[in-house]
């Protein structure tokens, strides 16, 4: 899961205390609430509906992000995460050039057709030991601690991500948009963005038990995604949670006896992706 390196002129500044990316800004509704009765329905794919909520899972999944860091001081944004060698900081940064790179290409419309889909776009990543990962870890932890302070990187992303969500709810659905090599759909390249913010929104988390999690749309596109590289042939053990899910699809959380009893050969798909 390692993006583009952030671009832009903007260097290190210090946030606005208590500026937080709230609903209203970023234009994410309030996260649906799992209810006894299962949960909502979605809109069928190709209804008004649906084409006028496409970015909202991506506005969901930013709007957690903020909501986890917006008021951390310092101190807990140098507290550990899920990735090896990163702090909440870093991490943050890491994620902040997937919304930096979202403005680029939902600003660059491409002729289609699409290469990959919100699925196989995954399948062409290599995984940690590969050489360019580890520069690239190097790179973020080098960069974030160019920043006079750690909340230099929360000010900037505050900045960033609302802007990104509004790009998204602006692009046409039917669009195309080119990044990281490959041609994608707009609403599949959405999806990718929300499925890597998820999951570091759940690496985020790791020392910091108070913290919201990521919002149900959101978890929803991220499981999707993980279901998809499963494959129809496969079933993911009934008694896991979507986070649970979510954490040992990506090699976060090891499997356990039972869980490879319960996948089988499938086990030996895992992690499905880094």
């Amino acid at each position: 899961m390692t993006p583009e390196r952030p671009s832009g002129s903007r260097g290190p500044s210090e946030p606005e205390r208590g500026r937080e990316s709230g609903p209203a800004e970023s234009g994410v509704p309030p996260a649906p609430v799992a209810t006894a009765g299962g949960r909502p329905p979605d809109p069928p794919r190709d209804s008004p509906a649906a084409s006028a909520r496409h970015h909202i899972p991506l506005a969901q999944a930013y709007d957690g992000i903020t909501r986890v860091v917006a008021d951390l001081d310092d101190a807990d944004l140098q507290r550990p995460t899920r990735c090896h060698g990163w702090l909440v900081a870093d991490l943050l940064l890491h994620v902040l050039g997937d919304a930096q790179r979202a403005l680029v290409a939902l600003a660059s419309p491409a002729d289609g057709p699409a290469t990959v889909d919100d699925v196989s776009y995954w399948r062409g990543f290599p995984g940690e030991a590969d050489d360019s990962a580890a520069r690239h870890a190097w790179w973020v932890r080098r960069s974030a601690a160019a920043f006079e302070r750690p909340s230099g990187v929360v000010r900037l992303w505050c900045d960033t991500a609302p802007a990104a969500v509004r790009a998204a709810g602006r692009a046409d659905r039917d669009g195309f948009v080119s990044t990281q090599g490959q041609v994608l759909r707009v609403p599949d390249f959405l999806a990718t963005l929300t499925t890597e913010a998820v999951v570091h929104h759940l690496d985020l988390v790791l020392d910091l038990p108070d913290a919201p999690r990521p919002g149900l749309l959101a978890v929803r596109v991220a499981v999707t995604t993980m279901d998809g590289l499963l494959s129809d042939d496969a079933v993911r053990p009934a008694g896991w949670s979507d986070e649970e899910f979510l954490l040992k699809a990506t090699g976060r959380l090891p499997l356990t006896d039972r869980d490879r009893r319960e996948l089988g050969e499938v086990a030996g798909w895992f992690p499905l992706l880094g």
